[in-house]
Parts: structure tokens; C-alpha cells; sequence
């Protein structure tokens, strides 16, 4: 095991953790004053649900050796993850399992995968925030995380996965987390129905506060994602960030073309897209790629936002819009401009006269958000009838911070409530 390697991803493991709060306060500023809590807590509750899933059965079903499609029971409740350095292990030529991640400890490689389980469903939340009961927001997160995260990490980052084992590449999670959360997010807006009333933002700053939070804790998703403090880790630091100024100033540009003026939202969304749209390229692609895929991503998900006006769902904050079209976007992007230069173990892109990480990249995504939408779908079905997915007309008028939580985000000002939007 490497010293600094261990540092790197334990340090990462807290950066992403991190993004969970963050976002947090991005969806949150997003709601109404009424609704600030009941949003807050679609993220923070992750943070428990989420880990303790992870540690009882999740790893084991993403990251146990298993087949193609799922991992095995091996590790369930941490059993044979230690200190030593195995954290992936495949069958090599002997037909015996070898360990392939031997740098860092076990324990601290399920860690660090854990935090991307914990934010990815809380990411989802973003579709039916103000509306969806809060029973069914337990259930419907176990359920999905069970059904749709762990087969879609195993494909893609485990040895044996059919992804992997296919050609395809997702560096940090632009299939696994975005991707799929996205086309979930969808789907959920679709099931759950349009809100009854919808409000502005009522926290623009908070928002602002959210997306610089992400922004930061998002060096550890991506550049902690090369497993060590090396070469590859500061090409995805760097590109990171690249992409992230691309995006933001490309989805404002294009937000000043089509309405004349250039905003806050905007800018907090545009940097967001910039990060999920450089997750899966970003320790396979140069700087130069990552501006380009940055700015190609701004402008993408600007339109891809524009389509629930024009397509009548209510994804409440953007989850499809931006990690949807943006996760698949950079899958896509990635077989473009991937280069062995950067990344020895990657592959080269069209850019670099080879198809096949394109091909193999287009397949995946298309295989995974399909599972992820029809997973998905039938989950909630499922909920919908057994409990009922969303809260009544009265609740949703009153606020789903009084009606749920008996607690308001706001005091009374003077003896005189503050007034809901």
C-alpha cells in the first residue's frame, strides 16, 4: 500500500461526502420558503440511508466479484473488507482471484464509493421535490439503489462488469451517477405528476453557496477517482475545473441569446453541467478536450432544461436537464476525445482515429438509463400503489415542512409569518 495514495482517498472520501450538504443548499434555495426543509432532508437523509445500505449489502451487490450483472453476497456487512490493500479483485489467467486495486486499503476504497451512493439517489430528488410523500422517499431510495445503482456500478467498475468487459469507460461516474439519476429523475417527474403550484427560487444566494460547494467537493469525485496522488489524479483536478468555468460561461451566453439576460441560476446550473459533463472523461481527456466538452455541455443542458417547458413534465430542479442529458453527454464526449497521452490506461477516441470506446460507451449508456427508466418506473408503480407516492392537495398547499416535519426553515419576523411562495 501507498501512503499518499491512502491520504488522496481519504481526503476524497470527505470532498465527496461534502456534496451532499452541498447540494443540499443548491436544491434547497431552488423551492419555496415552505418547502426548504422537506428538500433539505431528500439530501441529508441520504447521508444515513444510503450509508447504511451501503455497508449492510450495497457493496457487496456492486463491488463482490459475482458475474457480469451483479456482484456476489461475499462482502455483505463488510465481511472481508480490511485494511490490506484488495479492493477490486477479477479472475486472472490461473482462473485464481487477484486483487486489482492494491494500493489503498480495502476499507478505505468502499468508503470512498460509498459517498458516490450516498449523493446519487439524493441527486433524483431534484424531480419531485414539493410533492412526494415521505415514506415513499424512503422506500423509493432503498428501492433504487438496490434495483438500478448497484447492477449499473458493477457493469461499469468492476472487472467482470459486461461495460467494462465490452471496452467502455466512465472515469468518475457520468453513466453510474448522472446518467442514471437523470433518466430516473425523468421518469419519477412523469409518475409523480406536476406540482399544483410552482414558485420561484425563493434563496438565490444559497443556491449560489450550493453550486460552489459541489464545485469544490467535486475535485475529490472526479480526481479522487484516480485511486492515487499521481499524474492522473491532477489531469482530472484540472480538467475539472476547466470544464466547469466552460460550462458556466457557455450556458450563459446562450441564456442571454434566447432571454436577454444573464443570471445567477444560471451560472450555479451552468457550472453544475460542466461537472457532470467532464465526470466520466475527466482522467481520460486533456485540459484543451475538457474546455471544449465544458462548454459543448453548458450549452446542451441549457436545452435540455428548455424541454420540460415545451415537453409539459415538471422536473422541479433540473436532475434530468442537467445530470440526465449531461451524464450521457459526457459518455458520448469521452469517445470523442479520449487520449492514451494523458491516460495510459484509457484508450483513444474518434478524435484519435479509434471508434471502439464510442461504440462501446454508446452502448452502455443506452443499456443503462433503459434499466434505470424501467427500474425505475415500475418501483414507483409499485409504491404508488402500495402507499401512495404523493402527498394530498391540502399538504402540498400548507408546505411539506410543517405538514411532514412539524418544522418551519424560517422564524416568524415580528410576530407575523413570513410569507409562503
Amino acid at each position: 500500500m501507498n501512503a499518499a495514495d491512502t491520504a488522496w482517498v481519504l481526503a476524497s472520501t470527505a470532498l465527496v461526502l461534502l456534496m451532499t450538504p452541498g447540494l443540499a443548499l443548491f436544491y434547497g434555495g431552488m423551492v419555496s420558503r415552505k418547502n426548504v426543509l422537506s428538500t433539505f432532508m431528500h439530501s441529508v437523509l441520504s447521508m444515513g440511508i444510503s450509508s447504511v445500505w451501503w455497508v449492510v449489502i450495497g457493496y457487496s451487490l456492486a463491488f463482490g466479484p459475482g458475474n457480469a450483472w451483479i456482484g456476489d453476497l461475499s462482502h455483505v456487512g463488510l465481511d472481508g473488507v480490511g485494511v490490506d490493500g484488495d479492493a477490486l479483485r477479477a479472475l486472472g489467467d490461473g482462473g485464481v482471484l487477484e486483487p486489482l486495486v492494491t494500493n489503498v486499503p480495502h476499507l478505505g476504497f468502499m468508503a470512498f464509493q460509498m459517498m458516490f451512493a450516498v449523493i446519487t439517489p439524493a441527486l433524483i430528488s431534484g424531480a419531485y421535490a414539493e410533492r412526494m410523500r415521505f415514506s415513499a422517499y424512503v422506500l423509493f431510495t432503498l428501492g433504487w439503489l438496490t434495483l438500478v445503482y448497484a447492477p449499473i456500478a458493477h457493469w461499469v467498475w468492476h472487472p467482470h462488469g459486461w461495460i467494462f468487459k465490452d471496452g467502455g469507460l466512465d472515469f468518475a461516474g457520468g453513466l453510474v451517477v448522472h446518467a442514471s439519476s437523470g433518466v430516473s429523475a425523468l421518469v419519477a417527474a412523469l409518475v409523480i405528476g406536476k406540482r399544483r403550484r410552482q414558485a420561484p427560487p425563493h434563496d438565490l444566494p444559497m443556491v449560489l453557496l450550493g453550486a460552489g460547494l459541489l464545485w469544490f467537493g467535486w475535485f475529490g469525485f472526479n480526481a479522487g477517482s484516480a485511486l492515487g496522488a499521481n499524474g492522473v489524479a491532477a489531469v482530472a483536478l484540472v480538467n475539472t475545473h476547466v470544464a466547469a468555468a466552460g460550462a458556466m460561461l457557455s450556458w450563459m451566453l446562450v441564456e442571454y441569446w434566447k432571454h436577454g439576460k444573464p443570471t445567477a441560476l444560471g451560472a450555479a446550473s451552468g457550472l453544475v453541467a460542466g461537472l457532470v459533463v467532464i465526470t466520466p472523461c475527466a482522467g481520460f481527456v486533456g485540459p484543451m478536450s475538457a474546455l471544449v466538452i465544458g462548454l459543448l455541455g453548458g450549452a446542451a443542458c441549457f436545452g435540455g432544461v428548455l424541454l420540460k417547458g415545451r415537453l409539459g413534465y415538471d422536473d422541479a430542479l433540473d436532475a434530468f436537464g442537467v445530470h440526465g442529458i449531461g451524464g450521457m453527454l459526457g459518455g458520448v464526449l469521452l469517445g470523442v476525445f479520449a487520449s492514451k497521452a494523458w491516460n495510459s490506461a484509457g484508450q483513444d477516441g474518434l478524435l484519435f482515429g479509434k471508434a471502439d470506446l464510442l461504440i462501446a460507451n454508446l452502448k452502455g449508456t443506452a443499456v443503462g438509463c433503459l434499466w434505470a427508466a424501467l427500474a425505475t418506473f415500475l418501483l414507483l408503480k409499485l409504491l404508488d400503489r402500495a402507499l401512495g407516492l404523493r402527498v394530498d392537495e391540502e399538504t402540498e398547499a400548507e408546505g411539506l415542512d410543517q405538514s411532514i416535519h412539524g418544522e418551519k426553515g424560517y422564524a416568524d419576523v415580528g410576530g407575523a409569518q413570513l410569507p409562503a411562495q
